[in-house]
């Protein structure tokens, strides 16, 4: 009798089974497949302690859908997958396609050494490098028009789940399952592919329909919370946008999944700005050097309630509110006068959700050096941000007990009432009105011929 047929499933950003192309690849190529995640000391090294608790967390719901069949091996890729390959007499490695930097490296990498990868799929609706201007088929520069030209180019309905799926049993010794644990003071959303499908069902319900108003308020539960499951591919943007329809809240909902796949087009396309300039001319900027205010930012002791708020929650959670994300990278930047550098390396050490392409650009975009088409520079008001969304100042009563006991009157500007400051909170590290006009100086220095924003 013959032995099986057998492919490797090496998953990396695709942590599910469902509207994964790349695994019904891998069951349509033999008998039974090999699935497979290998650790990546090199990343580990990097991985903030959150991040890494919750990929633990979905490497045990991806090996519970698989029927406690995944391989988590250690060690190189290439040494790994040969020995597994050498081992089952697998003759494929299907992956997902990886656009980023790092990931499109590594592949390359293992295909040279000999390892046959078959290409299925990508973690986008669109992949990278699709979407091209009609009239000189290069890529998009600004987003309204990249956004168009995605709608119109669009995207495959999801994948089927596999009804069976056919797995090798591993050995006891290709068991192994990191132990990383969640810090005891983090409270950080539950991880895997049931847990982001259940997340996707209660936003339908409960914030979907109201999500072009509600996903700026920080006070309230009103954006999808998808973003650590889409960064680990526990689901596909596909399965989402299949169930939009053409409301206002659901284009702009659509809208936030095409800014993920903007940036992810944009990097691919501009591969250093993952750490550098989009705009080169912003490296000729006069910044500061990091100080005491580097490290009150934080710990969320800017003494700016609204920005605090924000910089808790991201160490607590993992995690931000997006209208907040761009209010603490304005302050950084605008206000402490700071490369956006030194505030994305903060985040891709907290965000349980980071995304190379989003953290980088998301940064540039606020720090005026990325890809954005107002002709101003644009400088967050903390203050006025907070009055405008949160207004009753829950978001901050959430985070910054120390400000729990103000009205909503007050809670925006405790340094102007004498109780505001009689439970410890810090004065301000600057005043904001005076670094937005050292802000926008220091712009002039390097870029006269853009006016300011008489709107901030």
């Amino acid at each position: 009798m013959s032995s099986p047929k057998r492919s490797i499933m090496w998953f990396r950003r695709d942590l599910r089974i469902g509207d994964n192309p790349a695994l019904l690849a891998a069951i349509e190529a033999g008998d039974e497949i090999v699935p497979v995640f290998i650790l990546d000391k090199k990343l580990i090294e990097i991985t903030g302690s959150k991040r890494l608790a919750y990929l633990a967390q979905s490497l045990h719901s991806l090996d519970e859908s698989l029927g406690n069949s995944l391989h988590v091996m250690v060690g190189d890729q290439v040494e790994v997958l040969n020995d597994l390959m050498k081992r089952y007499g697998a003759t494929s490695v299907h992956i997902s396609t990886e656009f980023e930097p790092y990931g499109a490296a590594r592949d390359v990498r293992v295909e040279a050494a000999g390892i046959p990868l078959v290409r299925t799929g990508s973690p986008y609706a669109v992949a990278p490098g699709r979407v091209l201007k009609p009239s000189d088929a290069t890529p998009y520069k600004v987003y309204t028009p990249f956004y168009r030209a995605w709608c119109v180019h669009g995207w495959r309905k999801p994948a089927e789940t596999p009804k069976k799926i056919n797995a090798v049993k591993p050995l006891e010794s290709d068991r192994n399952f990191p132990e990383w644990q969640m810090p005891t003071d983090a409270s950080v959303t539950i991880a895997g592919e049931k847990a982001a499908l259940t997340r996707w069902k209660l936003f339908q319900k409960s914030g979907l329909d109201s999500y072009d108003e509600g996903r700026n308020l920080a006070g309230i539960d009103g954006t999808s919370k998808l973003s650590a499951h889409l960064k680990w591919g526990e689901i596909h943007p596909r399965t989402l946008l299949a169930e939009l329809g053409d409301s206002k809240a659901h284009d702009t909902f659509r809208k936030e999944i095409a800014w993920r796949e903007f940036y992810a087009d944009v990097l691919f396309n501009n591969p250093h700005t993952d750490k550098d300039y989009y705009s080169a001319r912003f490296a000729e900027m006069r910044y500061d050097k990091p100080d005491a205010k580097f490290d009150a930012w934080k710990q969320g002791k800017t003494g700016y309630p609204f920005v605090d708020a924000a910089m808790r929650q991201l160490i607590k959670e993992g995690w931000m509110h997006n209208r907040t994300r761009m209010v603490v990278a304005s302050f950084l930047v605008k206000d402490l006068h700071l490369e956006w550098q030194l505030g994305a390396e903060f985040f891709e050490h907290h965000l349980v959700d980071f995304d190379v392409a989003s953290n980088a650009h998301g940064w540039q975009w606020t720090a005026g050096s990325g890809t954005d088409a107002s002709p101003y520079y644009r400088v967050f008001n903390p203050i006025e941000q907070g009055k405008r969304f949160d207004e009753n100042g829950d978001y901050i009563r959430k985070y910054v007990p120390e400000l729990a006991h103000l009205s909503a009157a007050e809670i925006h500007e405790p340094w102007l009432f004498l109780d505001g400051y009689s439970k410890g909170y810090p004065e301000r590290i600057v005043d904001h009105a005076v670094e937005r006009l050292e802000s926008l100086a220091r712009l002039q220095e390097i870029k006269a011929d853009k006016p300011q924003d008489p709107r901030v």
